[in-house]
């Protein structure tokens, strides 16, 4: 039987067939290469192992190629490349046993088990087989005396079919574990825009859990409106279309795909894209659509459906819970203007305050959630007054100091009818309706609180209520000119109000008007 020739010794015995080569095609060009270190000594096989694979290809990708010269060297490259699939590794280099301390760094120190390490040693006496094998963490053992051109093949292929499947696995159990991660929270309530975007980021982070390829995910999230989808959230290519009708941005075969799945009322699935079609059972429509580069492959399809499959559930609960929220909301403003309307006040008194309340809140930095829980409970501050007496609260003239205690009541009673809640929105409203009189230097009331000892919901409301009460008319007073409503905030900074809101009431003056304009005074009838 005629011995096959090893690479080492002759360089010109290529291989003439690949049984997994791929030619180089549109695929493997939007693929990244699988990278391949070479970690030997030996200039020589360096260049022989570069020839024999120069033109190998294994799944549609060819090889890249990297290499070390010492250990050190090697830890180097792999501490920047975090995505090695194979690893030629030598023992013998700087020192008799670099290449085994080299495993270990791998292995050990980074925790890399997903790379492929074949030994390649001239010297096995040096590093015997068996005993290589079983205390290090390699993957193949090949003397360089045995390892033909042929050998080689096989070896590297079935290495990176190895580092193939292994990556895939890895990336189901991160995908399955990164859907089930999330599965708690897709039934917590959430507006409707944060909960489309949400999904949108999901799924797109699922795809892009393969460290094997370079991905480019683009998608957008819409929710229709009269008659039009308009995004909502949006990545990659479709980023720009943020806040636009789906008709102004997308192409005709986007488009086609989106009128199919809406068509069907149904999920469509392409080589690179995916459309999610979501009809609440209060009839909202809502849209989520992916195009991946490279395609979309099976694994990537079944992420989806399993992570879908709770979607639909989630969204009929959004809109459900939306119900509840706004219909909550509707009473809140209710029973603020019923306080107003007792007390023959503006209805859209407590509007204003809500509105001016969430600008400042938002001025100030905090957040979005923050604001937009203050705008609700702000509506609440003066809700104790439905236990002031009406010859008091309806007084035209000055209370006498008697009646002026009895009013200042209202500040407990409006907590005492609220802090037993559990709902964030009412706790809320207690605290600004027992604080809303406090002042900055602690000559409110009820508690005489001091500088920040008052909760900063209950700073903004109070900067809001006065401004806006001083604006306009009340049974007692004729309403101030705004200038010298302005005057009145800027003479009162750091003694009424905290210092920080009345700068920033003031460096926003025309967002205030805004807001009268759109919630004017009413005429009593």
């Amino acid at each position: 039987m005629n011995a096959q020739k090893n690479i080492f010794m002759n360089p010109k015995d290529k291989l003439l067939t690949f049984a997994d080569k791929v030619e180089t095609n549109d695929i493997s060009k939007r693929n990244e290469p699988w990278k391949l270190l070479i970690v030997d000594d030996e200039e020589e096989v360096h260049k022989l192992t570069r020839m024999v694979l120069g033109d190998y290809t294994f799944d549609g990708k060819p090889v890249t190629f990297l290499s070390a010269y010492t250990a050190l060297e090697a830890q180097n490259i792999i501490n920047g490349n975090h995505d090695i699939a194979l690893i030629l590794l030598d023992v013998v280099m700087e020192t008799d046993n670099a290449g085994l301390e080299l495993i270990k760094y791998i292995r050990e120190d980074l925790a890399n088990r997903f790379v492929r390490i074949i030994l390649r040693t001239g010297q096995p006496g040096q590093a015997p087989e068996h005993q290589v094998i079983v205390d290090y963490d390699i993957n193949d053992y090949k003397s360089k005396l045995e390892l033909t051109a042929q050998k080689l093949f096989t070896t590297v292929t079935a290495a990176l079919r190895a580092y193939r499947d292994i990556v895939s696995l890895e990336v189901n159990r991160r995908g399955l574990e990164h859907i089930i991660s999330f599965s708690p929270s897709i039934f917590e309530y959430q507006p409707l825009k944060q909960f489309s975007s949400s999904v949108l980021n999901q799924i797109i982070t699922i795809l892009q859990l393969d460290i094997t390829k370079n991905k480019f995910v683009s998608g957008f999230a819409a929710i229709k409106n009269t008659n039009d989808f308009v995004i909502i959230s949006a990545t990659g290519k479709f980023y720009s279309g943020t806040g636009q009708p789906i008709m102004k941005i997308l192409d005709k075969n986007t488009m086609d795909r989106i009128v199919v799945a809406v068509d069907s009322n149904s999920d469509l699935f392409g080589d690179n894209f995916y459309v999610g079609f979501f009809e609440s059972k209060a009839g909202t429509h809502n849209i989520i659509y992916i195009e991946k580069d490279p395609n979309l492959n099976e694994m990537d399809k079944n992420l989806i459906k399993l992570f879908i499959s709770n979607v639909s559930i989630a969204f009929d609960n959004i809109n459900l819970n939306q119900e509840v929220v706004d219909t909550q909301k509707e009473l809140i403003f209710t029973l603020g203007e019923v306080v107003e309307n007792r007390s023959k006040e503006t209805a859209n008194h407590v509007r204003r305050v809500a509105e001016l309340s969430k600008m400042l809140a938002l001025k100030l930095n905090l957040s979005i959630e923050e604001a937009e829980l203050l705008r609700l409970a702000s509506p609440m501050h003066d809700v104790g007054k439905l236990g002031i007496p009406d010859f008091i609260l309806n007084k035209p003239g000055k209370l006498s100091k008697e009646e002026f205690e009895i009013m200042k009541k209202h500040t407990l009673i409006g907590f005492e009818m609220l802090k037993n809640s559990f709902r964030k929105i009412m706790q809320t409203a207690s605290i600004v309706a027992y604080q809303h009189h406090e002042r900055w230097d602690g000559c409110g009331y009820p508690q005489g609180f001091i500088g920040e000892q008052i909760h900063i919901f209950s700073r903004i409301t109070c900067i809001a209520d006065v401004v806006d009460a001083l604006s306009h008319k009340r049974i007692y007073k004729e309403a101030w000119a705004l200038e010298k409503v302005y005057e009145y905030v800027k003479e009162q900074k750091g003694k009424h109000f905290d210092p920080e809101l009345a700068e920033i009431f003031l460096a926003n003056i025309s967002e205030y008007e805004a807001i009268q304009k759109i919630y004017p005074e009413e005429a009593r009838t």
